[in-house]
Protein backbone atom coordinates (compact mmCIF):
# COMPACT_ATOMS: atom_id res chain seq x y z
CA UNK A 1 0.00 0.00 0.00
CA UNK A 2 1.45 3.36 -1.03
CA UNK A 3 0.59 7.02 -0.62
CA UNK A 4 1.39 9.31 -3.54
CA UNK A 5 0.17 12.89 -3.28
CA UNK A 6 -0.91 15.44 -5.88
CA UNK A 7 -2.63 18.81 -5.59
CA UNK A 8 -5.91 18.46 -7.53
CA UNK A 9 -8.61 15.89 -8.24
CA UNK A 10 -8.06 16.54 -11.94
CA UNK A 11 -4.52 15.14 -11.74
CA UNK A 12 -5.58 12.33 -9.39
CA UNK A 13 -7.85 11.08 -12.19
CA UNK A 14 -5.15 11.37 -14.84
CA UNK A 15 -3.77 8.09 -16.21
CA UNK A 16 -0.16 9.30 -15.97
CA UNK A 17 -0.54 10.00 -12.25
CA UNK A 18 -2.26 6.67 -11.69
CA UNK A 19 0.58 4.93 -13.53
CA UNK A 20 3.03 6.59 -11.12
CA UNK A 21 1.04 5.20 -8.19
CA UNK A 22 1.11 1.74 -9.77
CA UNK A 23 4.88 1.99 -10.29
CA UNK A 24 5.34 2.94 -6.63
CA UNK A 25 3.28 -0.06 -5.50
CA UNK A 26 5.11 -2.40 -7.88
CA UNK A 27 8.49 -1.08 -6.76
CA UNK A 28 7.57 -1.66 -3.13
CA UNK A 29 6.58 -5.27 -3.85
CA UNK A 30 9.76 -6.01 -5.80
CA UNK A 31 11.90 -4.48 -3.06
CA UNK A 32 10.46 -6.86 -0.46
CA UNK A 33 10.04 -9.93 -2.64
CA UNK A 34 12.71 -12.03 -0.92
CA UNK A 35 11.17 -11.59 2.54
CA UNK A 36 8.24 -13.92 1.83
CA UNK A 37 10.26 -17.14 1.89
CA UNK A 38 9.83 -19.43 4.90
CA UNK A 39 7.64 -17.12 6.96
CA UNK A 40 6.31 -18.47 10.26
CA UNK A 41 4.48 -15.27 11.19
CA UNK A 42 3.56 -12.04 9.46
CA UNK A 43 6.01 -9.30 8.48
CA UNK A 44 5.14 -5.60 8.28
CA UNK A 45 7.50 -2.92 7.00
CA UNK A 46 7.17 0.80 6.31
CA UNK A 47 9.09 2.98 3.87
CA UNK A 48 9.39 6.75 4.28
CA UNK A 49 9.51 9.16 1.36
CA UNK A 50 13.31 9.14 0.98
CA UNK A 51 13.43 5.32 0.93
CA UNK A 52 10.46 5.01 -1.41
CA UNK A 53 11.93 7.43 -3.95
CA UNK A 54 15.09 5.30 -4.26
CA UNK A 55 13.22 2.12 -5.21
CA UNK A 56 13.06 0.97 -8.79
CA UNK A 57 9.89 0.22 -10.72
CA UNK A 58 11.01 -3.40 -11.13
CA UNK A 59 14.10 -5.44 -11.99
CA UNK A 60 16.38 -3.13 -14.00
CA UNK A 61 13.61 -0.52 -13.91
CA UNK A 62 13.83 3.24 -13.44
CA UNK A 63 14.16 4.96 -10.08
CA UNK A 64 10.82 6.10 -8.68
CA UNK A 65 12.34 9.55 -8.12
CA UNK A 66 12.99 9.79 -11.87
CA UNK A 67 9.45 8.66 -12.69
CA UNK A 68 8.12 11.25 -10.25
CA UNK A 69 10.10 14.02 -11.98
CA UNK A 70 8.79 12.91 -15.38
CA UNK A 71 5.18 12.91 -14.16
CA UNK A 72 5.57 16.39 -12.65
CA UNK A 73 7.01 17.65 -15.93
CA UNK A 74 4.21 16.17 -18.02
CA UNK A 75 1.29 17.20 -15.79
CA UNK A 76 2.65 20.51 -14.50
CA UNK A 77 1.65 19.90 -10.89
CA UNK A 78 3.62 19.10 -7.75
CA UNK A 79 3.45 15.49 -6.59
CA UNK A 80 5.13 13.55 -3.79
CA UNK A 81 5.99 9.94 -3.03
CA UNK A 82 4.88 10.01 0.62
CA UNK A 83 5.21 6.49 2.11
CA UNK A 84 4.57 2.80 1.64
CA UNK A 85 3.60 -0.20 3.75
CA UNK A 86 4.37 -3.80 2.86
CA UNK A 87 2.91 -6.90 4.52
CA UNK A 88 3.64 -10.60 3.98
CA UNK A 89 1.88 -13.49 5.71
CA UNK A 90 2.35 -17.28 5.93
CA UNK A 91 -0.21 -19.84 4.78
CA UNK A 92 -2.49 -19.74 7.84
CA UNK A 93 -2.82 -15.94 7.72
CA UNK A 94 -4.56 -13.67 5.24
CA UNK A 95 -4.73 -9.96 4.48
CA UNK A 96 -7.99 -8.05 4.23
CA UNK A 97 -7.98 -4.80 2.29
CA UNK A 98 -10.26 -1.86 1.62
CA UNK A 99 -9.97 1.50 -0.17
CA UNK A 100 -12.51 4.26 0.49
CA UNK A 101 -13.32 7.14 -1.83
CA UNK A 102 -12.20 5.04 -4.77
CA UNK A 103 -11.30 6.87 -7.98
CA UNK A 104 -12.35 5.48 -11.37
CA UNK A 105 -9.60 3.60 -13.22
CA UNK A 106 -10.25 3.69 -16.96
CA UNK A 107 -7.03 2.07 -18.17
CA UNK A 108 -7.27 -1.77 -18.20
CA UNK A 109 -3.55 -1.95 -17.33
CA UNK A 110 -4.39 -0.33 -13.98
CA UNK A 111 -7.35 -2.58 -13.18
CA UNK A 112 -5.39 -4.54 -10.55
CA UNK A 113 -5.12 -1.44 -8.36
CA UNK A 114 -7.57 0.42 -6.10
CA UNK A 115 -7.15 4.17 -5.70
CA UNK A 116 -8.71 6.34 -3.01
CA UNK A 117 -8.18 8.76 -0.12
CA UNK A 118 -8.25 6.11 2.61
CA UNK A 119 -6.78 2.61 2.61
CA UNK A 120 -6.45 -0.21 5.11
CA UNK A 121 -4.77 -3.60 5.36
CA UNK A 122 -5.90 -5.98 8.10
CA UNK A 123 -3.74 -8.96 9.02
CA UNK A 124 -5.73 -11.94 10.28
CA UNK A 125 -5.02 -15.48 11.37
CA UNK A 126 -7.59 -18.03 10.25
CA UNK A 127 -8.40 -21.20 12.17
CA UNK A 128 -9.30 -24.52 10.57
CA UNK A 129 -12.95 -23.83 11.42
CA UNK A 130 -13.13 -20.52 9.56
CA UNK A 131 -15.03 -20.56 6.28
CA UNK A 132 -12.37 -19.99 3.62
CA UNK A 133 -14.94 -18.80 1.09
CA UNK A 134 -15.93 -15.88 3.34
CA UNK A 135 -12.44 -14.62 4.17
CA UNK A 136 -12.26 -12.10 1.32
CA UNK A 137 -15.60 -10.54 2.28
CA UNK A 138 -14.71 -10.56 5.98
CA UNK A 139 -11.35 -8.96 5.22
CA UNK A 140 -13.08 -6.18 3.30
CA UNK A 141 -15.47 -5.56 6.21
CA UNK A 142 -12.58 -5.38 8.65
CA UNK A 143 -10.81 -2.95 6.33
CA UNK A 144 -13.93 -0.77 6.24
CA UNK A 145 -13.95 -0.78 10.03
CA UNK A 146 -10.31 0.32 10.24
CA UNK A 147 -10.89 3.15 7.76
CA UNK A 148 -14.09 4.34 9.44
CA UNK A 149 -13.22 3.89 13.13
CA UNK A 150 -9.48 4.70 12.92
CA UNK A 151 -8.27 2.45 15.78
CA UNK A 152 -4.78 2.99 17.18
CA UNK A 153 -4.14 -0.58 18.35
CA UNK A 154 -5.69 -4.05 18.10
CA UNK A 155 -6.25 -4.65 21.81
CA UNK A 156 -7.51 -8.03 23.03
CA UNK A 157 -10.79 -9.93 23.31
CA UNK A 158 -10.68 -9.37 27.08
CA UNK A 159 -10.92 -5.58 26.74
CA UNK A 160 -14.12 -4.00 28.03
CA UNK A 161 -16.43 -2.76 25.24
CA UNK A 162 -15.90 0.91 24.51
CA UNK A 163 -17.89 3.62 22.78
CA UNK A 164 -17.22 5.79 19.76
CA UNK A 165 -14.06 7.20 21.35
CA UNK A 166 -12.51 3.75 21.95
CA UNK A 167 -9.12 3.36 20.23
CA UNK A 168 -8.61 -0.41 20.66
CA UNK A 169 -9.95 -2.12 17.57
CA UNK A 170 -11.44 -5.23 19.19
CA UNK A 171 -13.26 -3.14 21.83
CA UNK A 172 -14.78 -0.71 19.32
CA UNK A 173 -18.41 -1.00 18.18
CA UNK A 174 -18.33 -2.80 14.83
CA UNK A 175 -18.76 -0.15 12.13
CA UNK A 176 -21.28 -2.13 10.04
CA UNK A 177 -23.34 -3.37 13.01
CA UNK A 178 -22.70 -1.40 16.23
CA UNK A 179 -24.48 -3.86 18.54
CA UNK A 180 -21.47 -6.17 18.92
CA UNK A 181 -17.90 -5.06 19.37
CA UNK A 182 -15.48 -5.88 16.58
CA UNK A 183 -14.04 -8.64 18.77
CA UNK A 184 -17.48 -10.15 19.37
CA UNK A 185 -18.13 -10.05 15.62
CA UNK A 186 -14.98 -11.90 14.51
CA UNK A 187 -14.57 -14.44 17.32
CA UNK A 188 -17.39 -16.84 16.25
CA UNK A 189 -16.00 -16.85 12.71
CA UNK A 190 -12.73 -18.46 13.76
CA UNK A 191 -10.64 -15.44 12.82
CA UNK A 192 -8.14 -13.54 14.95
CA UNK A 193 -7.21 -9.96 14.07
CA UNK A 194 -3.45 -9.66 14.51
CA UNK A 195 -2.50 -6.23 13.16
CA UNK A 196 -3.53 -3.53 10.71
CA UNK A 197 -2.24 -0.61 8.66
CA UNK A 198 -4.32 2.50 7.94
CA UNK A 199 -3.38 5.26 5.49
CA UNK A 200 -5.19 8.56 5.04
CA UNK A 201 -3.86 10.76 2.26
CA UNK A 202 -2.43 13.98 3.63
CA UNK A 203 -2.47 12.98 7.30
CA UNK A 204 0.37 13.98 9.62
CA UNK A 205 2.63 10.93 9.89
CA UNK A 206 4.91 12.40 12.56
CA UNK A 207 3.52 10.86 15.77
CA UNK A 208 4.66 12.49 19.05
CA UNK A 209 6.86 10.18 21.14
CA UNK A 210 4.48 10.05 24.12
CA UNK A 211 1.51 9.18 21.89
CA UNK A 212 3.56 6.49 20.13
CA UNK A 213 4.41 4.87 23.50
CA UNK A 214 0.72 4.85 24.45
CA UNK A 215 -0.19 3.14 21.17
CA UNK A 216 2.41 0.44 21.71
CA UNK A 217 1.21 -0.19 25.25
CA UNK A 218 -2.37 -0.51 24.02
CA UNK A 219 -1.50 -3.00 21.27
Amino acid sequence: MVEVNCETDFVARNVKFQQLVQEAATGTMFHHQGVKNQLTTYVKHFLKAAELSQLRTGPAGSLLSDQLALAIGKLGENMALKRAAWVAVPANYYIGSYVHGALPVDNPALANMALGKYGALVICQASEQSAKSNLADLGRRLGQHVVGMAPLSVGSLEDEPGGDTETKMLAQPFLLDPSPTLGQYVQPQGVAVVDFVRFECGEDTEVPEVELMQQREGH
